[in-house]
C-alpha cells in the first residue's frame, strides 16, 4: 500500500491543482466572461461528448489494463496493442457514418427550444473521439506504471488552456465562437500529446496478426463498453436532459453545482490511476488476502480524505455563492445530494477495479443497464416537475442504487466488503462537523469567512482522525510531517 499511497498522493496533488484551475474557470471566468447561454452550451457539449466517447473507445482502455500483464513476449504484446489501437478507430468511423446520415435529425432534435446548440453539434463527435484516444493512451502509460504525466494532461492541461482562451475572450482577442472551436482543438492536441508519451514508453511494431485470445478480448471489451457507458450515462445524462427540458443556461447553473461536488471525487481519481492496474495484478495472481486488504484500506483512506472535503464544501457553500453572479446560485440541497453521491463513490474504494477486472463484469452489465434505464426514467419524471433539483434527486437515487448493488456483488462473489468500524466513526465525525459548522458564520468578507472555517474545521477533523486512528495510512502520512517525527 506504500507505493500506492505515495503515487496516489502525487496524483492527488496534480489533480487538485487541475481542479483549482477548473474552479477558477467554472466559478469565475466562465460566469463573468461568457453569457449564461454560451456557458450552458459549453457544459452541454462536454457532457454530450462524455456520453458517447466510451462507445468510440469500445472499452479498450480498460481491456488494456486487464490483459496487458498476461502477455509475456514482445510479439504477443505487439499484437494486442495493435488491436487496442485500431479497434476504436473502426468503431469511431462506423459511428461517424451513422452520425453523418442522421445529421439532419440531430440538428432538428437539438434545435428544439435551444437553437444555439445547432451549429456546434458536430463538435460533440470531435471531442468524443479525442477523449476516447486520450483515455486509451493514458491507460497505455498506466500499465507501464507511469501515471503522473497522464494525470497532469487529464486534470491540468486542458483546464489551463481553457483559462488562456477565456482570457483571450475577455481581452477581445477572439470571439466566443472561436473560443468554442479552439476548446475542441485543445482536446485533440491533448490526445496527440498523450500518444507521443505512450509511444515513448513502449512503441509496438505494426502487425496485422491478431492475439490468440481475440475472442476473450472482444467479449470483455464489449462488456466493459456497456458497463463503462452506463457509469458515464449515470454521470452526464442529467445535464443532457436538462438541455432538452429547460433553457440551456440552466445546464451551466447545474454544472457549477456538480463541479463543486466533484471536488470530493479527486482522491478517488488520483488513487484509481495506480490501484486499478494493481488490483488487476492481484486478481490475475489470485491473491485474495491482499485484495481484501486493499479493498478495505482503499475504502477507508478515501473516505477519511473525502469526508473532510465534503465538510468544507457544505459549510462554505453559502459564502462561495456570494462570490459569483447571483443567477448561478442554487439551493444547498442540490449540492448536498450530489456531494453525498461522490462521498458514497469514495466509500467503494477499488470496488470498480475488482468488478471490471474479474469474471463477474457481466453481472455489473446487467445491473448497470437496468439502472441506466431507471436513471433516464428518474430524470424524465423529476426534471420537468422540479427543474435542476429534480436532476439532482434523479442522480442521487440512481447512483445510490448502483453503488449499493456493486457492494453487494463483491460481497456475494468474493466474500469481501469494504467497511470497518472506523468507517462508521468517520461518517459520524463528518456528519457532526458538517452540522456544527454549517450555521456558524463569521461576520467577515466571504473569502475570509471561508479561510477561517476551512482552517478551523481542518484542524479539528485531522485531530479527531489521528486521535482515533481512522486510517493507518493517513495517520502515518500526517505524523511523518509533524514536528519531532
Amino acid at each position: 500500500m506504500g507505493i500506492i499511497i505515495s503515487q496516489s498522493f502525487r496524483n492527488m496533488m496534480t489533480t487538485y491543482f487541475g481542479f483549482g484551475i477548473g474552479a477558477i474557470n467554472t466559478l469565475f471566468l466562465f460566469t463573468y466572461f461568457l453569457e449564461k447561454e454560451y456557458y450552458g452550451l459549453v457544459s452541454f457539449l462536454l457532457s454530450a461528448a462524455n456520453l458517447i466517447w466510451p462507445l468510440m473507445a469500445f472499452g479498450v482502455h480498460n481491456t488494456l489494463v486487464k490483459f496487458y500483464s498476461s502477455y509475456k513476449t514482445k510479439k504477443s504484446r505487439d499484437e494486442f496493442l495493435n488491436l487496442i489501437l485500431f479497434l476504436p478507430l473502426i468503431v469511431s468511423i462506423f459511428l461517424g457514418i451513422i452520425g453523418f446520415f442522421s445529421y439532419s435529425f440531430l440538428l432538428n432534435y437539438f434545435s428544439e427550444g435551444n437553437e444555439l446548440v445547432q451549429s456546434y453539434v458536430w463538435l460533440i463527435f470531435v471531442i468524443a473521439v479525442a477523449t476516447a484516444y486520450f483515455e486509451i493512451f493514458f491507460s497505455w502509460s498506466k500499465v507501464n506504471y507511469h501515471s503522473v504525466f497522464g494525470n497532469f494532461m487529464k486534470e491540468v492541461f486542458h483546464r489551463f488552456c481553457i483559462t488562456i482562451l477565456l482570457l483571450a475572450v475577455y481581452f477581445k482577442l477572439i470571439d466566443v465562437q472561436t473560443f468554442i472551436y479552439a476548446m475542441a482543438g485543445v482536446f485533440v492536441f491533448r490526445a496527440g500529446a498523450m500518444q507521443l508519451y505512450a509511444f515513448s514508453l513502449y512503441r509496438p511494431k505494426i502487425t496485422f496478426s491478431m492475439p490468440e485470445n481475440l475472442s476473450s478480448i472482444l467479449k470483455y471489451s464489449a462488456l466493459i463498453l456497456i458497463a463503462g457507458s452506463i457509469a458515464t450515462i449515470l454521470l452526464d445524462l442529467d445535464k443532457v436532459m436538462i438541455e432538452r427540458y429547460l433553457p440551456i443556461g440552466e445546464v451551466a447553473v447545474y454544472g457549477i453545482a456538480v463541479y463543486i461536488a466533484t471536488v470530493i471525487s479527486v482522491p478517488q481519481k488520483a488513487m484509481h490511476q495506480i490501484v486499478h492496474p494493481h488490483t488487476a495484478n492481484l486478481l490475475n495472481a489470485k491473491d485474495k488476502p491482499a485484495l481484501d486488504d486493499l479493498y478495505k484500506r482503499s475504502s477507508l483512506t478515501l473516505l477519511v480524505i473525502s469526508g473532510l472535503i465534503f465538510i468544507l464544501i457544505i459549510v462554505n457553500l453559502n459564502q462561495l455563492y456570494q462570490l459569483i453572479p447571483p443567477q448561478y446560485a442554487v439551493s444547498t440541497v442540490i449540492v448536498l445530494l450530489i456531494s453525498l453521491v461522490k462521498l458514497y463513490d469514495n466509500m467503494l474504494g477499488n470496488n470498480n477495479s475488482i468488478l471490471f477486472n474479474s469474471d463477474y463484469s457481466r453481472l455489473v452489465l446487467v445491473v448497470g443497464v437496468f439502472l441506466a434505464i431507471l436513471a433516464f426514467v428518474f430524470n424524465l419524471i423529476f426534471i420537468p416537475e422540479l427543474g435542476i433539483l429534480g436532476a439532482a434527486i434523479a442522480t442521487f437515487l440512481a447512483f445510490s442504487i448502483y453503488n449499493t448493488a456493486k457492494i453487494f456483488l463483491v460481497l456475494q462473489k468474493f466474500k469481501m466488503q469494504p467497511f470497518t468500524v472506523y468507517t462508521l466513526y468517520t461518517l459520524i465525525a463528518t456528519a457532526g462537523l458538517t452540522v456544527a459548522f454549517y450555521y456558524w458564520e463569521f461576520p467577515f468578507h466571504p473569502v475570509l469567512n471561508i479561510l477561517l472555517k476551512t482552517v478551523l474545521v481542518t484542524i479539528i477533523y485531522i485531530g479527531i482522525a489521528c486521535k482515533w486512528n481512522f486510517s493507518e495510512d493517513i495517520t502515518a502520512i500526517i505524523k511523518k510531517y509533524l514536528p519531532g517525527n
